[in-house]
């Protein structure tokens, strides 16, 4: 009986944060600017690459798995 209002709890807590409109669209501009984005700045992602490349003395290959010592 005891666990009863904390499960209770614990739903209402979870439902709380669901999203039950979709996004409207004046509220799209807020979601469309350049620091929302997802895989970030495009020049400091061509950075982050120029270094990996030049620590692994390879290029290309960022979304292959595997290590530098040529075990998979």
């Amino acid at each position: 009986m005891k666990a009863r209002p904390m499960v209770i709890c614990a739903l209402l807590a979870g439902l709380s944060g669901c999203a039950l409109k979709p996004v409207q669209p004046w509220e799209k501009g807020e979601l469309a600017r350049s620091d929302m984005l997802l895989q970030g700045d495009s020049l400091e992602t061509r950075f982050n690459e120029h270094i990996y490349a030049s620590k692994e003395a390879a290029s290309g290959g960022s979304a292959v798995g595997g290590g530098g010592c040529g075990c998979n």
